[in-house]
């Protein structure tokens, strides 16, 4: 992996060009993804190698990204610490939320690698495939976000329920905390011994949180999860949504690399986060719905931003959305590759 762009530009490296890839870019937007959905359901493809295997390499196929992110979910590994999860059209639900302390699991079971195996072994098959310099990228959901679906049972406008539970049952609250960051830690480690080149925690709802709750009940445990996954070597990314008023504490995460949604320019975050943290994103996943020529200029807008900083990885500010065109894809991949000034 030493030769990746990717991982070069995860480590602030000189780079030829910038590198791309997208989140979800395994997804709905592809019309190979749907002809392998119509055959299986959404765990079912998690759960089976050579599917989760397929469908991370297609896009890869199609467009050449320089990374490959797993086939997965963030909820897998909650099946282990006993919580039933199930996915429909509204995203994933939890079929019993946690709301007393003694729903809290007393550790992690023996054996929880074992029971997330498919895992591990979809980023073999894949890391098979790659050429060598493109990295899988492995990824698990951060502790606040996995225990906001725990709580909720499932995605939220206000988390009141997971903001209720923590006030009123706070020593419970971060004893959920610590095992979820020492159970995504373990789960990130095995990715990478599998084949994983990098990891990204997915914190995709710490965003509701001021930065006073944000050093409470999140901080620390990216930072529990982060320093589990440290001695892998191996660049860490956080992607945090909506964070921008979280900059300062975001500051302080033990990562190489943070993800920036498309709120914030991108200069603003170098000039906040740069000297410390490679940057990765972050074009608005809804200028993909628009025309060709308005994906080109908003790919040069966003990567004039960065002014030829290093450590910059284009990317969305969230996962493309499932009507994108593929036309508009290839247009961002071009507008990438055309673009000068970067290295």
């Amino acid at each position: 992996m030493s030769e990746s762009l990717f991982i070069r530009a995860c480590r602030k490296e000189p780079i030829e060009r910038t590198p791309l890839w997208m989140m979800r870019q395994a997804g709905r937007y592809l019309p190979e993804y749907r002809a392998v959905r119509a055959k299986s359901d959404f765990l079912t493809m998690c759960r089976t190698p050579e599917l989760a295997a397929e469908v991370t390499l297609q896009p890869i196929r199609r467009f050449g990204f320089d990374a490959a992110v797993i086939f997965s979910d963030i909820m897998i590994p909650l099946e282990p610490l006993g919580f039933g999860v199930s996915f429909g059209e509204r995203g994933p639900s939890i079929a019993h939320p946690l709301r007393q302390a003694s729903d809290v699991p007393t550790g992690i079971p023996d054996g929880f690698e074992e029971q997330v195996a498919f895992v591990y072994r979809s980023i073999e098959l894949v890391r098979q495939e790659l050429p060598e310099d493109v990295p899988v990228l492995g990824f698990a959901g951060a502790p606040f976000t996995l225990a906001s679906y725990l709580i909720e049972g499932g995605g939220s406008k206000s988390y009141a329920e997971t903001k209720t539970f923590f006030y009123h049952q706070p020593e419970a609250a971060h004893r959920l905390l610590g095992l979820l960051a020492d159970a995504v830690g373990r789960h990130l480690v095995a990715q990478v011994n599998a084949g994983a080149g990098a990891v990204q925690l997915f914190d995709s709802w710490a965003g509701v949180l001021s930065e006073q709750e944000y050093r409470v009940w999140a901080l620390p445990y990216v930072q529990r999860a982060m320093r589990v996954v440290a001695d892998a070597q191996v660049p860490r990314i956080l992607f945090t949504l909506n964070a921008a008023h979280l900059y300062s504490a975001l500051a302080e995460v033990e990562a190489e690399a943070l993800g920036i949604d498309w709120r914030t320019p991108m200069g603003q975050a170098f000039d906040l986060l740069g000297d410390r943290f490679a940057l990765q994103g972050n074009l608005d996943p809804t200028v993909l719905l628009g025309t060709p020529d308005q994906v080109s200029a908003e790919v040069r807008r966003v990567l004039s931003g960065v002014g030829g900083r290093r450590g910059h990885i284009m990317n969305l500010g969230h996962g493309v959305l499932p009507p994108t065109p593929i036309a508009n894809v290839e247009t961002l991949v071009r507008a990438v590759a055309d673009f000068k000034g970067e290295g």
